[in-house]
């Protein structure tokens, strides 16, 4: 198990720190931390920048995706914009959240909603290196929509 160290901003000490749903749950919790009394009110096709109430300090190596919540995108449509959204180890300001309304009827977000979900992975660090060739592939250069079509015998 990892720690990260975890800052709340000074307008956030009522809400709670990310948290896991269930024993098995992947992600974290995310909730709104928009001024007391202050809805935001996402129209269809409108996106918000939505403050999570905290900051955070990633050990070298890892980083933390912003994921949609399923239940949010299903019944209202409001997901992620640029899913998955990924906090480097050296940001420390405030976690924040950009929300999109692609549903048809205007979601209000209200102080403390669980608006999105938070996992934490390792990062592996590569080196790309010029070459003149690479290594031949069932697959080779075909490209989107081409994955498994192989197996038809459908490669062209």
């Amino acid at each position: 198990m990892i720690v990260v160290l975890v800052k709340k901003m000074a307008d956030a000490e009522d809400l709670p720190l990310p948290e896991a749903a269930s024993e098995g749950s992947a992600g974290f919790d995310l909730v709104a931390a928009i001024p007391r009394g202050a809805d935001l009110v996402l129209r269809p096709l409108q996106r918000a920048l939505v403050p999570t109430g905290f900051a955070m300090e990633l050990p070298l190596g890892y980083e933390a995706q912003i994921r949609p919540r399923s239940g949010l995108a299903l019944k209202h449509g409001v997901t992620v914009l640029n899913s998955p959204g990924t906090i480097d180890s050296d940001y420390r300001g405030e976690v924040s959240v950009i929300l999109v309304n692609l549903g048809e009827e205007p979601f209000v977000v209200r102080r403390g909603a669980r608006i999105a979900q938070l996992v934490v992975s390792a990062v592996e660090r590569v080196r790309f290196v010029t070459s003149e060739t690479l290594a031949t592939s069932l697959r080779g250069e075909n490209g989107f929509g081409s994955t498994g079509i192989h197996r038809l015998g459908a490669i062209r």
